[in-house]
């Protein structure tokens, strides 16, 4: 008898800031957990919000690189390395879906690395990072996650790191700062959305809350992941919060899985 073949979920990790990597708080006790709510996936594509290109890149490289793209922070998070393999027969077989091109100019940012050196401290799990067309629309972005859903099927985990609320002009640098009332009606917002499978809304928030968006993300790079998640989804997917809250009043942790 064949054996059952189980889909992947995808999930949104909200990873704000880089101090998370080496943190003992509830949000790292969470990811530290998440890998026994699904079985073992064979590789990992992460859709991180600090790579940001002009095209949609694969990192193709076998060994690559931990990227530390970030300053003013101690030392220990620089000496941090992720060695994980890469996967550029993966890269490549995403490539020739026409859904981005292979590139070994990157490597792994911390949006990725310091959320899997919790959820798999081993660095056993072949990475495939993909970048962000910066030329894309959200409805570009949330095409784009539709196209990568046949992924779920072969054992690939679709994994997206970004920020529901990532206000860094307005951020407290103490972790527990009361958050602002703007971050918390954003997050609510989109917690309702995703509640209902609101996907449009999600889509079309800027043009729905102008004002409040804005505020929320003064720049998008970190919400656009979100799309990726919400793309490679189906209806039926069932929502699980991994962990909500607010750290240093403008970066929202909420992230979830869909499966």
């Amino acid at each position: 008898m064949n054996e059952k073949k189980t889909k992947m979920p995808v999930i949104f990790i909200g990873h704000g800031s880089p101090m998370n990597a080496i943190a003992d708080n509830g949000f790292t006790h969470a990811l530290k957990s998440l890998p026994e709510k699904f079985q073992t996936p064979k590789a990992i594509l992460m859709i991180s919000a600090h790579w940001v290109s002009g095209g949609t890149l694969l990192q193709g490289s076998l060994h690559p690189k931990t990227i530390h793209d970030f300053g003013g922070f101690p030392r220990e998070l620089h000496e941090i390395l992720y060695p994980v393999l890469g996967d550029p027969k993966l890269a490549s077989e995403i490539a020739k879906e026409k859904i981005g091109a292979v590139t070994e100019d990157w490597g792994l940012d911390h949006g990725t690395w310091s959320v899997l050196r919790h959820m798999y401290p081993k660095a056993n799990i072949p990475v495939v990072q993909m970048s962000l067309d910066r030329a894309f629309s959200f409805r570009d972005h949330y095409d784009l996650g539709k196209k990568l859903h046949y992924l779920r099927e072969q054992g690939v985990l679709i994994l997206s790191s970004g920020n529901i609320v990532h206000n860094l002009r307005e951020i407290q640098w103490q972790e527990s700062a009361p958050a602002f009332d703007w971050a918390i009606e954003f997050d609510d917002k989109v917690k309702h959305a995703l509640e209902s499978q609101d996907h449009e809304m999600l889509i079309n928030i800027l043009q729905e809350f102008p004002k409040l968006t804005k505020l929320a993300h003064p720049s998008y790079e970190h919400y656009i992941p979100l799309l990726y998640t919400l793309g490679a989804s189906e209806k039926q997917d069932r929502l699980t919060t991994i962990y909500e809250g607010i750290q240093n009043a403008t970066i929202s942790m909420r992230s979830f899985l869909l499966g």
